[in-house]
Formats: structure tokens, C-alpha cells, sequence
């Protein structure tokens, strides 16, 4: 007996306007069960743990060459990650560190490099040229004076010339007393300078030891070389205690004979 079935949606979709195709129920039941034996393969296929074997009835070699090439991709990302993460962490203490060195050159340009405080610095050197130029000249006046007095008294007779030329020495001895104050006022704007300068160089430290330390820093110096010419390469400056290269006396004389 032949049975007249009704039409599925997917029919229609397929075949159209088509009749339908009918069969007996007989045919139906097998096919259901060939198409439902497949879906249960391919989804044990795709349930199956990497490291179980694959069924009787699938290819082996190429799910293995499958497992394999996946196995490969994943250390591959592995190994990507972990580099990415190295990276990362070497990106982080490069910013880190620039970030600190720009917080020691914004301590520097605010209370050393700024147009006020250096103007003051260099306010501060050369009032100490000027004191020190100006007292040696009141001191040199002095003891000029000085000398002309007592030469003048190896030659005068009288009581009250004495006199008078023994008031202007002792005129002249307390102004080279006043005039040797300057060093007073000296050593108080230099102390100001220096303070200026510890501070600049505490923080140029600081930097140096964020990249390092003095001995990194050293490593990308330029060479030392002295372009200095004529004249210039024999002049050193005043010679400091410890200091090497410089003549000393005994070698000046020795020289002279």
C-alpha cells in the first residue's frame, strides 16, 4: 500500500512546485537510522579527548597529523605569549624609568634651571669677583699709603709731623681690616652657590642610578680629548691640594737653577 505524505517545508524549498516523491514507509525507517549512525560517529569524532585514539572506523593518520599540527600551533602561541609577557615587562621598566628621569629633570628645571634661580646664581659669583676685586684694591691703597708714611717719617724731625704720619698708618691699618671683611660676604654667597650646586648634582646622580649607575654611564662616555691650543694647553688653572700635573715650587727653582 502506497502512502500519500504530506510535504515537509524543506521539500518545498528544494524541489519547489514538485510532487512528491512518495515511497513506502518501508524505505524511510532505514534511511533515518544510516543518517543518525553518521551524526553519532561524527560526534563522537569531535567529543574524542586529544589524547584518546581515534575509532576503528575513522583515518587515523589523518586525525594524528590533525592532532600534531594543532599541538604545533598551540606551543607556537605558547611561545608568543611568554615573549610577548617578557616583553611587556621590559617595556614596563623602560617607562618606568623614563618617567622617574623626567621627575628629576622637572625637580631641576623648577628650583635650579628656571631663568630666576639661575640668575641668581650667577648674581651670587659674580658679586663675589666684584667684593674680592674691590677689596684687594682698598688693601693694595692701604699699604701704599702705609709705606709712604713710614718712609716719609724716616725723614721728618718733627714731633707733630710724627704724629700726624703715625695717625694716617693707623688710619690706614683699620681700613685693610675693613676692606679683609669681604671674605665674610664671600663665603656666604658661595655657601649659597654650592647648595645650588649639591642640589643639581644629588639629582644627576639620581638619574644616573636609574639608568644604571655611575659605572653604565661611563661605558658610553666619549673620549677625553684636549682641544685646548697654544698657550691654553699649559694653563691648568690654580693648583688644589692632591692635585697631579701641576709645577711646584722646588721645580720652578730647579729650573732657574
Amino acid at each position: 500500500m502506497v502512502v500519500q505524505r504530506k510535504r515537509f517545508r524543506i521539500e518545498e524549498v528544494v524541489f519547489g512546485s514538485a510532487p512528491p516523491i512518495d515511497q513506502p514507509d518501508t524505505e524511510i525507517i532505514p534511511m533515518h537510522d544510516e543518517i543518525m549512525t553518521e551524526l553519532r560517529a561524527i560526534r563522537e569524532q569531535m567529543g574524542r579527548a586529544p589524547h584518546e585514539q581515534p575509532s576503528a572506523g575513522a583515518p587515523a593518520a589523518a586525525l594524528s597529523q590533525q592532532e600534531a599540527d594543532t599541538h604545533a600551533l598551540l606551543q607556537t602561541y605558547r611561545a608568543q605569549i611568554e615573549q610577548c609577557e617578557k616583553l611587556k615587562i621590559e617595556l614596563d621598566l623602560i617607562h618606568n624609568a623614563i618617567t622617574r628621569t623626567k621627575q628629576e629633570i622637572a625637580v631641576l628645571h623648577g628650583k635650579s634651571f628656571n631663568g630666576a634661580e639661575m640668575a641668581k646664581v650667577t648674581g651670587e659669583l659674580g658679586a663675589v669677583v666684584g667684593g674680592t676685586e674691590e677689596a684687594t684694591q682698598h688693601i693694595l691703597e692701604a699699604a701704599e699709603a702705609i709705606d709712604n708714611a713710614a718712609s716719609a717719617m724716616a725723614k721728618v724731625t718733627s714731633p707733630d709731623q710724627h704724629r700726624l704720619l703715625s695717625e694716617e698708618i693707623q688710619e690706614r691699618v683699620v681700613a685693610i681690616f675693613e676692606a679683609c671683611n669681604f671674605q665674610d660676604l664671600t663665603g656666604q654667597r658661595i655657601s649659597k652657590v654650592m647648595s645650588t650646586m649639591k642640589f643639581i648634582e644629588h639629582h644627576i646622580n639620581a638619574m644616573m642610578e636609574i639608568w644604571g649607575g655611575v659605572d653604565a654611564i661611563k661605558a658610553h662616555a666619549p673620549a677625553v680629548i684636549d682641544d685646548r691650543v697654544g698657550d691654553d694647553r699649559l694653563l691648568n688653572g690654580p693648583r688644589s691640594e692632591g692635585d697631579a700635573g701641576h709645577a711646584s715650587q722646588d721645580d720652578i727653582d730647579a729650573l732657574f737653577g
